[in-house]
């Protein structure tokens, strides 16, 4: 690589570093100042103040918020990973009449807005009295993202040497066995991935949880900010920080598992 080559990937680099980061300092400086002050532009704050995140806690009830989506994200991931691992290993692995037709037909619902199935998916869970609980959004989430979830693992399945497979069978290994002893572990990485991109879909959702719960207390975090947004529109340090407060959860997230999230997003790549 020449070195203008270099200097202009870093360049690049730098301009989108800009493009995240700038908008969260903006964020933070305008959460900084006293609530209620009025703001225009990107500026220091005078008088800096952590008094606009305590009265943002306080007034919407993020707490309860906050422990509300971590319950569904941590309810979403380990269901939906093994849901997804299974289909994925069933799908790479196992020959059964109709395949192929069943793998197209889960593929169709990457083609469909999830909006689509709004409306009977509440019928349903009402019908079974699961509404207005986080049982109801939990099992809604796990059932809109198989799709991705089995395309996923079977490509990750597929993309593994079929010796591993011929050896654990030589040696009497059962399917199950193969699958968590021996394909699992390769396929590592890409479960790390999957299941933080699990988790920022469930913490992040906002329409389901608007039309399955309707309690307030019951609601997520994001859900709770637009309530929040509505009922504070003018006041900027308190709006900006209340969303600091929604989106910390997932920073955190993301920058704890950041080496493996690419990881299994390199090893997909290189796979496919």
């Amino acid at each position: 690589m020449s070195r203008t080559d270099r200097l202009t990937g870093r360049a690049l680099l730098a301009v989108f570093c800009a493009g995240v980061l700038i908008p969260f300092a903006a964020l933070l400086m305008a959460a900084l100042n006293p609530p209620g002050t009025p703001l225009s532009g990107l500026s220091l704050p005078e008088h800096p103040t952590l008094a606009a995140f305590g009265r943002a806690w306080s007034t919407a009830g993020f707490g309860r918020l906050l422990a509300n989506s971590a319950m569904v994200g941590l309810g979403v991931v380990p269901l939906a990973l093994i849901c997804a691992t299974l289909a994925g290993y069933a799908f790479a692995t196992m020959r059964f009449r109709g395949r192929e037709v069943i793998f197209g037909l889960l593929l169709l619902g990457l083609t469909l807005p999830y909006e689509a199935a709004v409306v009977p998916l509440y019928y349903d869970l009402r019908s079974l009295g699961l509404t207005d609980t986080p049982v109801s959004l939990i099992l809604a989430l796990v059932g809109l993202y198989m799709p991705f979830g089995a395309f996923w693992m079977r490509q990750q399945f597929t993309a593994l040497p079929k010796e591993l497979l011929e050896a654990a069978s030589l040696d009497g290994a059962s399917s199950w066995t193969v699958l968590w002893k021996v394909l699992v572990p390769c396929v590592r990485p890409a479960l790390t991935t999957l299941g933080l991109l699990y988790f920022l879909w469930a913490w992040n959702q906002f329409l389901l949880t608007l039309i399955l719960i309707q309690t307030p207390a019951n609601r997520t975090a994001p859900a709770g900010l637009a309530f929040f947004v509505g009922a504070h529109t003018t006041d900027v340090p308190m709006l900006a920080a209340a969303t600091l407060i929604v989106i910390g959860p997932v920073v955190v997230v993301y920058l704890l598992f950041q080496r493996n999230f690419v990881a299994g997003m390199v090893s997909g790549a290189v796979k496919g």
